[in-house]
């Protein structure tokens, strides 16, 4: 599993590097801080290039073999890397993010298939944990690493390393990695670009939601209508993009629901802590990694321990414990000001990450080991991609809610300018009262955005205890 777990590792790590290199983009690129819409599109992109293709290529990798998939998408992502490297438009930036996201997206979903050839469904815990580690250690580098490339060298040097570095896990896949076992069957071509284009159309429409306009509108129409197309043609087709079989477990349709939820709060913390910090905090770039990185330490911890509790436990115990510790540590971060330190700065966002990373390999296993062994690529990219989901309507709400809130709590507020015959401290005095003013328009808007995530958390506590582990229904049995 080495060479699995490294490809996992790098492909994380850029879906998180783009926080902390985003304002060296935006400034090569062009673009003003009050057109942060366009720029958070490198991270919306990269989210829609995730999620559009992995319901077809998880199906795929079922019949293709995991492996291959797995090589397939690791080449992919190189070749979006340059692209990204190469780029010197914001447009063109976007699109090679979408395409670098599709060979990356389907590295998860096809990682966990592969766990699945390789251990038994009682032993698939820990190996699931170490490889939800690996994801989520990329995301602890990432941050910390676009923060130390943009210090000594240019931000295309993020993604120049990664063409060494998939080459390096091609060959080791090769190497380490026997042939998949592939099942007989076909691909529903007309049903994976039905769903594909489905997903793509939706993201497109909730990255709007801040605009409220008829483009939006459009977008969602079209999802829905995508969708309705999809759902009939998944009842007409002889073989099915997702067997109906795979719906019909409480633990497979929970388990999506919860890594849904899961999938919202996450994002809300990965955007929001970096930003705060290098706002109403006033730290610099490197240092609001390193404030992202207390979190996303803890995160690789947990999963490897609820990897262990998994194959021990009812899935819904290490569920309900890290859902309800990710709440805790959310509500503790919401009561942040300008005088939070060390050591509870580390201790509420250590809380919220153990919780993430606890709930990472049993819901993985209730999704996977609810399901025939030949759909296990399937349900892989489902539950994977309902955490992908939850990402992009997270930020959605986020980029929506937040600025119509700050908005709100600023209406009112008038710059000082100076006035005629005012002495000098009188209006510094001014100026001091409005950038306070706005400091505690920031701290009000963060903190609701933490209370959020705790809420969501908790909800996927009840949608947890759906979750039950049913032995007699595992294939062995």
């Amino acid at each position: 599993m080495t060479a699995v777990f490294a490809g996992v590792f790098i492909a994380a790590d850029d879906q998180t590097v783009v926080v902390t290199v985003l304002p060296a983009m935006m400034r090569d690129m062009g673009v003003q801080v009050n057109e942060l819409n366009r720029a958070s599109w490198t991270i919306t992109g990269y989210l829609l290039g995730y999620l559009a293709a992995m319901p077809f290529i998880g199906r795929a990798s079922d019949i293709w073999g995991h492996r291959r998939v797995f090589i397939i998408c690791m080449a992919l992502f190189m070749v979006g890397s340059a692209a990204v490297a190469l780029t010197s438009s914001l447009n063109w930036l976007i699109a090679a993010r979408v395409f670098q996201a599709l060979g990356a997206g389907a590295l998860v979903p096809v990682s966990i298939a592969i766990v699945g050839d390789l251990f038994p469904s009682h032993s698939r815990g820990v190996p699931l944990g170490i490889m939800g580690a690996s994801a989520e250690a990329g995301g602890v580098i990432g941050p910390l690493w676009g923060g130390i490339i943009i210090k000594y060298l240019s931000w295309q040097w993020v993604f120049w390393i990664n063409l060494p570095l998939g080459a390096a896990v091609i060959a080791a896949t090769f190497l380490l990695i026997e042939p998949s076992p592939r099942t007989r069957s076909s691909v529903d071509y007309i049903g994976g670009a039905l769903i594909t284009a489905a997903l793509a159309t939706m993201t497109l429409g909730l990255a709007r939601v801040d605009s409220l306009d008829w483009l939006m509108v459009l977008y969602m129409a079209a999802a829905l209508g995508l969708f309705g197309l999809f759902v009939l043609r998944q009842r007409s087709a002889h073989e099915p993009l997702l067997p109906k079989d795979m719906f019909k477990t409480w633990a497979f349709r929970a388990s999506n629901l919860v890594h849904l939820l899961v999938g919202a709060a996450l994002i809300i913390g990965m955007v929001t802590i970096p930003l705060m910090a290098n706002t109403v905090l006033g730290l610099s770039p490197l240092e609001g990694g390193l404030h992202l990185m207390r979190i996303t330490a803890a995160i690789p911890v947990g999963a490897v321990l609820g990897g262990v509790a998994a194959q021990r436990l009812d899935y819904r115990v290490p569920t309900v414990i890290g859902l309800a510790l990710a709440a805790v540590g959310f509500w503790l971060i919401s009561s942040w000001d300008l005088t939070i330190s060390d050591p509870k700065l580390t201790i509420h966002l250590a809380i919220a990450g153990l919780g993430f990373g606890l709930v990472i390999a049993p819901v993985a296993l209730a999704a996977i080991n609810s399901v025939r062994e030949t759909d296990k690529g399937t349900a892989a990219s489902l539950i994977t991609g309902s955490r992908i989901t939850g990402m992009a309507l997270g930020l959605a709400a986020l980029t929506a809610w937040g600025t119509s809130h700050f908005g709100n709590l600023v209406t009112g507020l008038q710059i000082p300018y100076p006035l005629v015959g005012e002495a000098a401290a009188s209006y510094q005095q001014r100026v001091d009262e409005f950038q306070r003013q706005l400091t505690d328009a920031g701290l009000t808007v963060f903190n609701d955005f933490f209370l959020v995530a705790a809420g969501l958390c908790v909800l996927g506590i009840v949608a947890a205890l759906f979750m039950a582990w049913d032995k007699d229904r595992t294939p062995e049995a």
